[in-house]
Order: structure tokens, then C-alpha cells, then sequence
């Protein structure tokens, strides 16, 4: 690393409006157990920033391994039931843990329990979105986690470090800032070989030859989660800082160390963003090259002439996948008419359609190239 920080460096150093994600790792023993003390240093840390003048918001793992403990559990459970009823009994100690600690400092806590569902469906999003602004706004410190004791395989996000992303995009903050036991991307497991630090990743070039692992027993997530999500926190408009817990202090003061991720020259909207990350998607439209020409290299609607093939139940207001002949998926949209509407206008020019239906399939507005 360079003795001057990059502008990066520096956008993080000066956001007035954080997310930080405390990975489980961050909060417990090399043996699994929770650890109070851990997460009252990382409180220290987060309020000498807040005290600088920066709004910041905690994404924070560890409800699952809270429960492991107090359950008399040997080790982190591995079925849905047993891992949801340890989340229940240890998202009462996370969010107390985090309470008390920041009652030291004179500040109140609010818990906001997220599912995947929350923020697919615009509404939910809007009100999440809304909730995370007014506990801001009341000067209350936002603790963020995935509602475990609810979510299925199916339905979560995979791991906190999306969320993160999803969440730093949801209240518009300046920086994302995730804290595990790792001090930032190496080209490959640096515990198992002569690993390359990266410093900085200014495009997608800088990650040509990377290897990421996946994650520990005691959390979800990994490497190659952090790195997907820092890319898209990116891929937003958020400048994204990956770190070592143990060096929160100097991550959340100067930036000076970890991994830095440059966001995209222009932040992308709220509702673009939510189409293209956020949003569950309830079908597929596939679509000729003509119509792949002009909706992705040409960022044209998408009419009704361009589409071959129609899949899934869907309805107007929906978010729908745009595919090319070879069904790659090359876009995300909200699409205009119901699947069994549009199934009868495939192929047909907008002249030849009937006056109401003469609005295009999706329209550029609401659609986004992947």
C-alpha cells in the first residue's frame, strides 16, 4: 500500500453515512462461543466514528451462534429447526450485547429483523427502507440481521454479507465496511499458501487469477461471499472496505488498511437497484438478437415483437428475466402485462396491437442489463 490513500480510501475515511457488517467470527472464540468483549471493542470502534460525525448502521451475524451456549448445544447445528431455535434464544442476547454496550455511550438501540422476502417485494423494501431512515433520523442505532428464526433455505439471503450490500443501498450510505477474521482479498487462501494481498479493485481486471474459499463452521459466509457482495455494493455506487475485525479502530478512523473496492462512476437509483439485485424475479422472457440488441446494447424498451417465448405465472408489475436465444440471462425488468396477456402478443408489431396494448413488454425505464 502507498503511503497516500487512494481517493477510495478517502471516500470511505470521510462518509458521513456507513453500513458496517460484523461477520460471527468477529463475536466469538476460536471455539464458537459468543463473546461479549468482542463486540463491546468493535462498540468502542464504531463510536468514535459515529462521534466524528458519521450515521452508522450494523449489520450483524452472530444470532446462531449467541444460541449455542445458552441451548447447551456442542457445536453450531446444522438442520433448519434446531438453527432457527438458536437463533431465537441468541437474538436476545445479540441485540442485549449490543444494547448494553452502547449504553455506555449513551445511545439507544432499535433491532430490525430482515428476510430475503422483505426485500424482494417493493412494498416491504419501501418500509424497511423507511424504518432504517426514521431510527436514523431519531438518532438510534440501526442493529440489522436476517430473521433466522423464520427464513428457510429457500427464502434467505445466503449470508449477512448481502444483506450488507443490499442494506448499504437501502439507506443510501456513502461507505460499506465488512469486519471478519480476515484483513482483506488475497489472490488465494493465504492460510494455506504464499497468497498475493490485493489492496485496491478498480474494475473486474484486478481480480483475474483470485480464488475465494468459502466459509468457516461457525458463520455462513466466506471469502467468496464477501467478495460477491462487495461487488455489488460496487456495482451500486458504494465505495466498499474489506477488513479484519481486530482492525476496526484503523478501518473505521483512516481506511488505511484492508481492501478497498471503487464504486461505479454513477450511483444507481433506488427502484434500478431494486430490479436488479434486490427484487425476486417470477419469470422469463426470452427474447430474439434483434430485441437483445436494443434492450441491452442500445438501452431500448423491450416491445412485444422482440419476445419468442414466455415463462412462469406471472403479472403486471412483476420483475421478470430477459433472455437471449441461448437463455442467458442478459437483463431484468418490471414487466407491463401478465404472462397469459402478453403469451398472445409474442412476435406482433406494436401497430398491429390492439390500442391498449400498445405500451412496450418492459419499458427502458424499468429495466437493467446484467
Amino acid at each position: 500500500m502507498t503511503d497516500a490513500p487512494s481517493r477510495h480510501r478517502e471516500a470511505v475515511r470521510t462518509a458521513r453515512s456507513v453500513v458496517v457488517k460484523i461477520g460471527t467470527t468477529a463475536l466469538t472464540t476460536p471455539s464458537g462461543v459468543f463473546d461479549a468483549n468482542r463486540l463491546a471493542t468493535l462498540v468502542e470502534a464504531i463510536e468514535k466514528r459515529m462521534r466524528a460525525g458519521s450515521d452508522v448502521v450494523i449489520v450483524s451475524s452472530g444470532a446462531i451462534a449467541a444460541g449455542i451456549e445458552p441451548l447447551r448445544l456442542s457445536k453450531r447445528p446444522t438442520d433448519l429447526a434446531t438453527k432457527q431455535a438458536a437463533a431465537s434464544v441468541g437474538q436476545v442476547a445479540l441485540i442485549n450485547s449490543w444494547s448494553t454496550a452502547f449504553a455506555h455511550y449513551e445511545r439507544t438501540v432499535g433491532q430490525v429483523l430482515l428476510t430475503a422476502h422483505d426485500i424482494s417485494m417493493r412494498a416491504q423494501h419501501t418500509n424497511a427502507q423507511r424504518t432504517l431512515d426514521r431510527l436514523r433520523a431519531l438518532h438510534a442505532v440501526a442493529i440489522v440481521n436476517e430473521n433466522d428464526t423464520v427464513a428457510t433455505n429457500e427464502i434467505r439471503f445466503g449470508d449477512n454479507d448481502r444483506l450488507s450490500a443490499l442494506v448499504a443501498h437501502l439507506v443510501g450510505a456513502d461507505a460499506l465496511v465488512l469486519l471478519s477474521d480476515i484483513d482483506g482479498l488475497y489472490d488465494s487462501d493465504p492460510r494455506k499458501s504464499n497468497a498475493r494481498f490485493i489492496s485496491e479493485v478498480a474494475d473486474p481486471g484486478d481480480l483475474d487469477g483470485v480464488v475465494a474459499g468459502r466459509g468457516s463452521t461457525l458463520g455462513t459466509g466466506g471469502m467468496a461471499s464477501k467478495l460477491s457482495s462487495a461487488l455489488l455494493a460496487a456495482d451500486a455506487g458504494v465505495p466498499v472496505l474489506l477488513a479484519a475485525a481486530a482492525d476496526a479502530a484503523t478501518a473505521l478512523s483512516d481506511a488505511s488498511v484492508g481492501t478497498v473496492f471503487a464504486p461505479r462512476a454513477e450511483r444507481m437509483s433506488s427502484r434500478r437497484f431494486w430490479v436488479r439485485y434486490a427484487a425476486e424475479s417470477t419469470g422469463a422472457l426470452t427474447l430474439d438478437q434483434g430485441a437483445v440488441n436494443a434492450v441491452v446494447g442500445q438501452r431500448r424498451s423491450l416491445l412485444p415483437a422482440g419476445i419468442t417465448s414466455v415463462s412462469g405465472r406471472f403479472y403486471a408489475g412483476d420483475v421478470v428475466e430477459l433472455r437471449a436465444p441461448d437463455a442467458t440471462m442478459v437483463a431484468r425488468g418490471v414487466v407491463a402485462y401478465d404472462a397469459t396477456e402478453l403469451a398472445t402478443m409474442l412476435g406482433r408489431s406494436t401497430s398491429a396491437l390492439p390500442a391498449d396494448m400498445r405500451r412496450p413488454a418492459v419499458h427502458a425505464d424499468d429495466l437493467v442489463a446484467v
